[in-house]
């Protein structure tokens, strides 16, 4: 037991030493890389330059042209770019997709070509359901309109019905006083709602005509009657008694022309009380009926005009909320059939596939677009870049980018054909920083887009490609290297060379490259300047201080 423990332990002790030998060959090798890539990157920079002596260090300023640029490598993509998006609500899955980088012609344009195939399982089961609620949708909103119509019309038959018994209430009341004194009365009933009419007044009215006149008359002609007849009976009597008493009658004839005299005269006492009766209680009694059946058809036709409308809206209700369904459902039933439309994408344009994730780095590596990958809505599956007219996305620092304007010049190199320049100038930038850099949240740059000039079938989106763009060219300028220029106590200093020795010499910069700096005053053509400024002595720091 114990011998093991001593070998899992050696083992233990063997392994850290492996990471540890391993660890330190990486730093050496890293190191000694970083050192080969200093010395290159220096050589090259004193070769750049025709007027630096290697052999003593020093730079001979001299005119010339000076180009001042920005250098960032960036990608190849299109200009113009049809990108196709998932249409469908929520999340769907890819059953199809053509293969990246197929050549889409106008011929597959115009025949409908089928790029992208979504999973429509969901969407046709949704639809099938909405078919037939959309249906009984439509049913009830046919039904809601038929009764609606009915409605309309039966509205209109009650009324006319209603106003046809106010028409006739009317025509019976005037029928029994008389169209003029039938008016007056409902005037003055009019005028004073709540008062009591005193309708006997009526009875003696001039202008008293229909029914009412008719049996006045009666009644009148009957009593008229009656006193002739009494009158005549009356004398009769009277002669009969006279002729009774010289004995030219009987006793009966007598008898009977009083008994007569009597029945007229009862006959003339009923005439009275009819017109009596008549005047206090059937005139008063049969006006008061048919004006009350007057106003009771006037309200009724109002109830029944209240009770139309009261039906019509509900009937327009029940009509304006089938119509709402209606038109919710059938805005569904549609959405659903773009839904299950958008399932199968078609080529729109010419050109060459590229997938979205192709793009994108991350995507590229955690989603990438492929059959069975799962996409949501307003998602780009596939671009089909126009590749007649490109650009490169670069990424400026923000200490050029104001310097950095559309329209300024570039040249391009496009690293899978090193020996070809491309010439293009700055389409835009960005107004804000790139947020993206989360590796380096310190590091701020600014997107910029450079075109291509001309047209270059073997140039492919997604290429790399490095940038030069030309900030400024300054003619017939004083510059030299940056490194002869340091700084001292705030100052720009250069060290002349004056025979064996260095003199220091304060000079006023102006614009730099990454290789040199325009000097505008403070050296003279044909100065010799140290490459190799020396460090500043502790003399010199009291001395500043």
């Amino acid at each position: 037991m114990q011998d093991n423990n001593v070998e899992k332990q050696d083992n233990k002790e063997t392994s850290k030493s492996a990471f540890a030998k391993w660890f330190r060959q990486i730093l050496i090798f890293i190191t000694v890389a970083g050192c080969i890539g200093a010395f290159v990157f220096l050589q090259g920079t004193f070769n750049k330059s025709n007027n630096a002596n290697k052999n003593t260090g020093t730079f001979t300023v001299s005119r010339g042209d000076l180009t001042i640029s920005i250098t960032e490598s960036g990608d190849i993509k299109a200009i113009n770019s049809k990108d196709l998006k998932s249409e469908v609500e929520g999340r769907t899955t890819i059953i199809s997709i053509v293969d990246e980088g197929t050549y889409i012609t106008p011929e597959d344009v115009n025949n409908g070509k089928v790029l992208v195939e979504l999973d429509s399982s969901e969407i046709q089961q949704k639809l099938t359901t909405q078919k037939i609620s959309f249906l009984s949708a439509e049913a009830d909103f046919a039904k809601a309109k038929e009764s609606l119509d009915i409605q309309n019309k039966q509205n209109e038959s009650d009324i006319q019905a209603g106003r046809m018994k106010v028409k006739f209430a009317l025509m019976d009341f005037k029928k029994y006083l008389g169209k003029i004194v039938a008016e007056k009365f409902i005037e003055d009933a009019n005028q004073n709602p709540g008062a009591n009419i005193d309708i006997a007044t009526f009875i003696n009215h001039p202008e008293l005509g229909g029914e009412a006149s008719q049996k006045l008359k009666e009644l009148q002609d009957n009593i008229t009657l009656a006193e002739s007849k009494l009158e005549r009976a009356s004398d009769k009597l009277m002669w009969t008694r006279r002729l009774y008493e010289k004995k030219y009658v009987t006793e009966t004839e007598l008898k009977g022309d009083e008994l007569e005299m009597q029945s007229l005269g009862i006959q003339k006492q009923k005439a009275d009380i009819a017109l009596e009766l008549f005047k206090l209680y059937e005139f008063p009694k049969e006006t008061e009926k048919l004006f009350s059946d007057y106003n009771e058809a006037r309200r009724e036709l109002e109830r029944i005009k209240a009770r139309a409308r009261s039906k019509l809206a509900q009937a327009q209700a029940k009509l304006g909320s089938s119509e709402a369904t209606y038109l919710v459902r059938k805005e569904r039933l549609e959405k659903l059939k773009k839904q299950l439309n958008a399932c199968v994408i078609r080529a729109p344009s010419p050109g060459q596939v590229v997938y979205s994730s192709s793009t994108d780095r991350w995507a590229r590596r955690n989603r990438p677009i492929e059959v069975g990958a799962e996409v949501r809505e307003r998602q780009k599956i596939i671009s089909i870049p126009d590749l007649s007219e490109m650009k490169v996305e670069i990424k400026v620092h923000e200490t050029w980018v104001d310097k950095i304007q559309p329209g300024q010049k570039a040249i391009i190199t496009v690293t899978a054909f090193p020996d070809e320049k491309f010439t293009g100038k700055v389409l835009k930038k960005a107004p804000l920083a790139d947020q993206e850099q989360w590796f380096n949240p310190d590091l701020k740059a600014y997107a910029t887009d450079v075109s291509i000039d001309g047209t270059h079938d073997f140039l492919k989106t997604g290429m790399s490609a490095k940038v030069e763009i030309i900030i400024e060219e300054l003619n017939n300028v004083l510059s030299v290297p940056i490194q002869a220029v340091v700084n001292r106590q705030g100052k720009k200093i250069c060290y002349v060379q004056i025979g064996d020795r260095l003199q220091q010499r304060e000079v006023e910069t102006g614009a730099f490259n990454n290789n040199f700096v325009e000097i505008k005053s403070g050296l003279a053509e044909g100065d010799k300047i140290s490459l190799n400024p020396p460090r500043i002595t502790e003399s010199e720091s009291a001395g500043g201080a």
